[in-house]
């Protein structure tokens, strides 16, 4: 469910009132019930009865029948795997439409920090022996919680919750997101921004919109000039003592376990997941929608491409498990060196 602290909801709206809206009232005869009330969107696992979920993928297919969703917009090879209780809207084109369906559902003027007021969330909201260092900005409904120092320059976008003790260094910028106690987050940090996501690539490159939430857990610490772009629909996580070194990128949707170690220069595509007690030594990269299993070692510039059971041990690129990584490189080299001559 997309959190309306961030991003302000221009519904309800039924759902033949919405397709009118966007000049597709012609899918209205494919529905039984266009009178059936939208009151948000949601990703598949987490909607209830008022909510328009997506599905355009076979990866989706098993969420896609769990769901509790009222109305699913989906591509017509997965028409089968609707349940019985979701209205189903069949288009070949579906991430257009749900492209189209988020912008009028929730507008773009009116979202997180470049929207200009949020009178509905009411004034900021401090706890006792808060620092608020020179020239911070903090938007509205923001809560603060008891000794968290937040350092100059800073730009809290409406809506932001920091828990307790907590460190915020000078220019940071933090926006959709929910902080717990004793995060420690280092100068030029930014959280909450927009996921790179986009529709119709090389012609128009049209941009999702991206209104999930960053969830940064409590004892989380994050590397200056690091950024964590905020989830496509749901949360991108940061589990619990997890610490994250200088200039990481972690993309939208990704979920971080527990006490993992990313180092420096690494970068987590979209919706990577990783298990607790992970470590990602520096530069590493993963190419998203995959995961991890916990315990495992993924050792500098690797670059992982596909899936990885608990206490893997990789390295390379494309990552392999680090045992066929120095037989390759033994042999290569043995090969390089040629057959010696008596």
């Amino acid at each position: 469910m997309v959190d309306t602290r961030f991003h302000r909801f221009a519904g309800p709206l039924t759902l033949g009132a919405l397709l009118a809206q966007l000049g597709r009232a012609d899918l209205v005869e494919q529905i039984s019930g266009s009178d059936h009330l939208i009151t948000g969107v949601s990703e598949l696992e987490m909607a209830g009865n008022g909510d328009l979920v997506f599905a355009a993928q076979p990866s989706y297919i098993e969420e896609l029948r769990r769901t509790a969703a009222g109305v699913v917009l989906v591509a017509p090879a997965l028409l089968d795997a609707v349940p019985a209780h979701c209205l189903a809207i069949a288009v070949d084109k579906p991430y257009d439409l749900f492209a189209d369906i988020l912008d009028a559902l929730y507008p773009g003027s009116t979202r997180a920090i470049i929207a200009s007021g949020r009178d509905d969330l009411g004034a900021p909201v401090f706890e006792r022996d808060v620092v608020i260092g020179a020239n911070v900005v903090i938007g509205a409904g923001v809560e603060i919680g008891r000794g968290t120092i937040i350092g100059a320059n800073t730009v809290i976008g409406s809506g932001v919750t920091i828990g307790r003790n907590s460190i915020i260094s000078a220019n940071c910028t933090i926006d959709c997101a929910h902080l717990g106690n004793d995060v420690v987050i280092h100068s030029g940090v930014r959280i909450g921004t927009e996921g790179f996501g986009w529709l119709d690539f090389g012609r128009t490159n049209r941009k999702v919109p991206q209104l999930g939430r960053v969830i940064v857990q409590d004892k989380v610490e994050i590397g200056a000039n690091s950024t964590v772009d905020r989830g496509a629909l749901g949360d991108t996580v940061l589990g619990e003592g997890t610490k994250v070194d200088n200039l990481v990128q972690i993309g939208h949707n990704c979920r971080i376990g527990r006490y993992c170690l990313i180092a420096a220069m690494s970068g987590l595509s979209g919706s990577t997941t990783t298990g607790d007690g992970v470590l990602l030594g520096g530069g590493v990269g993963t190419s998203g929608h995959l995961t991890i299993g916990a315990g495992s070692v993924v050792h500098g510039r690797a670059a992982v491409t596909k899936d990885w059971p608990p206490g893997s041990k990789l390295a390379g690129a494309p990552a392999q498990d680090i045992r066929d990584f120095w037989r390759e490189l033994a042999v290569m080299r043995k090969l390089s060196k040629g057959e010696k001559r008596g």
